[in-house]
């Protein structure tokens, strides 16, 4: 189902700085030139670099979780919206140990990671091999979910209307009183407002950031 990363053109221009490196993730649209999200080799060298900077992802997620707002008991439904090897869906799960989640990814070799991340959890996730900016994503995670995650996943699409059509997305596959909770480079495409902005056209009720250090932030908005 996915593409070919070189049938993108879509490059990643403001991700060349120094201090950002290959932070972002793989899906959609890297121009081929320097990401291969369907090479395993790839895939296993951007994860070892990914390992040391988990120190300061750390915080992102701890506060991505505590914005969670359900018990931690609750039997909730998640979206790992770009899940990648499964680091935001390893954080929910912790927290909220009877969580079932569905992972959506663009890179089989990401999800053939996250699988062996979750052996011992198999009944609790899902996977989806599809590409954001296919609107037949939409369709093939299931749904409806109690929850929405998301970590520097959503920022690559790059262009701000297909961020857009991926909000108006998952907004449609959350339930009415669930949420969705973005940690992602929004300075690197537009800027948080610009992301508020467009979440509430999406549908959210309310938008709120939770913790901004730049160029990332958490956001959560309300279905």
């Amino acid at each position: 189902m996915a593409h070919d990363p070189k049938d993108h053109r879509h490059a990643d221009h403001h991700d060349h700085d120094d201090d950002h490196d290959h932070d972002h993730h793989h899906h959609h649209s890297d121009d081929g030139d320097h990401h291969h999200w369907h090479s395993h080799a790839y895939v296993d060298s951007w994860l070892a670099r990914e390992a040391s900077r988990q120190g300061e992802r750390r915080p992102f997620l701890d506060r991505l979780v505590a914005a969670v707002p359900f018990a931690r008991d609750a039997p909730i439904e998640v979206l790992d919206v770009g899940g990648g090897s499964g680091a935001v869906s390893d954080a929910v799960l912790q927290a909220f140990p009877r969580a079932r989640i569905t992972l959506v990814d663009y890179s089989q070799p990401m999800i053939e990671r996250a699988k062996k991340t979750f052996t011992a959890r198999t009944g609790q996730l899902r996977y989806v091999l599809c590409d954001l900016r296919e609107p037949a994503w939409e369709a093939a995670v299931g749904g409806p979910f109690d929850l929405a995650v998301s970590g520097i996943a959503i920022h690559n699409l790059n262009d701000m209307a297909a961020i857009a059509a991926c909000y108006q997305a998952v907004h449609r596959l959350i339930k009415p009183g669930g949420c969705f909770l973005d940690y992602d480079h929004f300075d690197r495409v537009g800027g948080v407002p610009l992301h508020q902005y467009t979440l509430k056209v999406a549908g959210f009720a309310q938008v709120e950031t939770i913790w901004h250090q730049f160029p990332s932030a958490v956001v959560k908005a309300d279905a």
